[in-house]
């Protein structure tokens, strides 16, 4: 749930009104392991204005992963 209101309303929100603009209402401890989650798996990032974006796109990852050179 969260993961898909990050990616319709990417840049939008800050981490609590984020929260509170859910469509059901969760814990916000719990909110904030998913959002952390997000985060180190590369899926949303966090501006300087504390706004969070979905920035995850798996056909780019598939495209530079096909390429050899960009391999570690």
């Amino acid at each position: 749930m969260v993961e898909h209101f990050v990616r319709e309303n990417s840049g939008t929100y800050k981490k609590k009104a984020l929260w509170e603009a859910l469509p059901r209402k969760m814990i916000y401890q719990t909110f904030c392991v998913i959002v952390d989650y997000l985060t180190y798996s590369g899926k949303i990032a966090i501006d300087k204005e504390e706004k969070i974006a979905w920035i995850y796109n798996p056909s780019l990852v598939k495209k530079y992963l096909a390429k050899n050179h960009l391999r570690a």
